[in-house]
């Protein structure tokens, strides 16, 4: 048990510092997801709801076709796809040579329209649940449309749809070990070459577990954190 704990060291021969640096990778592409995620789900969101057939009709494609598709799928079809337009792109600009696609750039996005995709359902249950009648008495007051969103309508969409956030957030943290079928260096990809070079399967697939359900555990707290953020009104209303 020592010498298999000794592989986690962070001094010649051991892993630790690799199995570290991969969690950080792990960590920012989850994180990267979420400025490109969250608004753009909010968007198909509000998309659905337009009273246009357009705008309904474009909700209506992205959603199905991001939430219908393996997420795998959609990472290489974003990885392999944007390589090879961009190539048709500059070789019809007399451009021969070869285009590589950042791996991490290529996840990002593929993994931010699969949660925007998700979260837009979540957006829109939650958009069911604000009563018309608070547009109605937002509209006597004399509020704008925009500012009867940001300041009635968004705090409450938010405090209603963190629920369902935080699981599409867990969805989405565990989906990153998908990158290492690109290549890219995360908590997956170090573990999987760990394991080739010392043989001990179980001790470091068992180790990438506790790092999986670490970040989970921390989520729990920072996303039960905002919930009660959100939610002080309430409290203050009950006493």
């Amino acid at each position: 048990m020592l010498e298999q704990l000794s592989l986690l060291s962070f001094a010649s021969g051991g892993w630790g510092q690799a199995l570290l640096a991969g969690a950080l990778v792990t960590i920012s592409l989850a994180l990267a997801c979420l400025p490109i995620g969250l608004p753009l789900g909010l968007g198909v969101a509000l998309a659905a709801r337009s009273s246009r057939r357009f705008p309904r009709a474009a909700a209506t494609v992205f959603s199905t076709v991001f939430r219908g598709l393996p997420e795998l799928l959609t990472l290489l079809i974003i990885y392999y796809g944007c390589q090879i337009a961009a190539q048709k792109i500059l070789l019809a600009m007399g451009y021969e040579g070869e285009v590589l696609i950042n791996t991490f750039l290529a996840a990002m996005i593929a993994f931010s329209l699969v949660f925007a995709a998700f979260s837009s359902e979540i957006w829109l249950a939650a958009f069911k649940t604000v009563a018309k009648g608070q547009y109605e008495a937002s509209a006597a007051l004399g509020l704008s449309k925009a500012t009867t969103f940001r300041k009635v309508v968004f705090p409450q969409l938010v405090r209603i749809a963190l629920p369902g956030l935080s699981n599409n957030w867990l969805s989405l943290l565990k989906d990153t070990s998908l990158v290492s079928t690109i290549s890219l260096v995360d908590l997956m990809r170090q573990t999987n070459l760990a394991v080739s070079v010392t043989k001990e399967p179980m001790f470091f697939y068992g180790v990438a577990c506790l790092g999986y359900l670490l970040f989970s555990a921390l989520s729990g707290r920072v996303f039960s954190f905002i919930e009660q953020y959100f939610s002080r009104h309430l409290r203050g209303a009950r006493t």
